[in-house]
């Protein structure tokens, strides 16, 4: 016969197994909410990715019948002068879409961490502006900035150095560092408003423990305010790399690749392939390279960013 405490016994087992058995089915539930968005990514991301890498090995100008090529695209995008430059390009603009900027985004943070800022809100919503202004707006007036009679020019001529003036946009020379100034524009902002938010995160026990212990500015951005905005510099770093990468419009609406072949890009040189010269081949093949290159980049800035959080 079965005894009360061996009947809830069996009973409290019951139970246990039952309550181990819902979260499962519980998170299987979940993975539900993810079809949708999964369907519509698959659909519109992942199976145009699979075509681009299927063009990539034929030979096609899009309209008549495409003809095997095997690996010849890409050894063209690897050995064509021109495409190497593009890349080398770029790779450039690194520096100036994500280098600068991080390095103004942190400056702007540490004074505003150290000094009081009257009407913050609205400093802070000017310097984001470059960011929800539309390119070609931005690319339009920095043209006139930079253009021969602009303001630059302008203010050289003013300041008794007029023969430093030039077509800044049409010089062989000055040419990408200009196209890539208007990158470090647009996306300073970006950067400051994340580290903004990252700092407000950062416990002020941190800094008043700091400040006792005579930290300067110096110190206590380095010692306390740099590791806590780690995350933060991650995102910003791997968001400004995609645009240097994949950028187009800036340089479409500003020199259109020229002087020459000067500030060419990859994206350009991929709509170049695609629509113009009908290489849509070498234009696929472009195209995987520049996604390789950009998910080898962030992965590489993810992990050692986070190699550094584990230290």
């Amino acid at each position: 016969m079965t005894t009360a405490p061996a009947v809830r016994a069996m009973a409290g087992r019951g139970a246990r197994r039952a309550r181990s058995g819902r979260p499962g089915r519980a998170r299987s539930r979940h993975y539900l909410y993810l079809v949708p968005g999964f369907v519509l990514y698959a659909v519109f991301t992942l199976t145009p990715l699979a075509q681009t890498i299927q063009y990539s090995f034929y030979d096609w100008d899009g309209i008549t019948e495409a003809t095997w090529a095997g690996f010849d695209n890409y050894v063209a995008v690897v050995t064509d002068p021109v495409s190497r430059s593009t890349f080398g390009h770029s790779i450039m603009f690194i520096f100036f879409y994500t280098v600068l900027p991080t390095v103004i985004g942190l400056l702007i943070v540490a004074v505003m961490n150290r000094v009081r800022i009257r009407f913050l809100t609205v400093f802070r919503t000017v310097l984001f502006l470059p960011q929800i202004l539309a390119t070609v707006v931005i690319a339009v007036a920095w043209r006139w900035i930079f253009a021969q009679d602009g303001p630059i020019n302008a203010t050289l001529e003013l300041l008794g150095l007029g023969a430093l003036s030039r077509a800044w946009l049409g010089d062989f020379t000055t040419a990408l560092p200009a196209v890539g100034l208007i990158g470090t524009w647009i996306m300073y902002g970006l950067c400051m408003v994340l580290f903004i938010g990252g700092v407000q995160k950062i416990p002020v026990e941190l800094y008043e423990a700091a400040r006792i212990d005579g930290a300067g500015p110096i110190r206590e951005f380095f010692s306390v305010t740099l590791p806590g905005l780690r995350g933060e510099i991650s995102i910003a770093l791997v968001l400004t790399v995609t645009n240097a990468l994949r950028n187009f419009d800036i340089v479409w609406n500003t020199t259109s690749g020229g002087p020459g072949t000067s500030t060419l890009v990859p994206s350009y040189l991929i709509y170049e392939g695609a629509f113009v010269t009908r290489e849509v081949g070498f234009a696929a093949a472009a195209s995987v390279v520049l996604t390789a290159l950009i998910l080898v980049i962030t992965g590489a800035i993810t992990r050692l960013l986070r190699v550094g959080a584990d230290r």
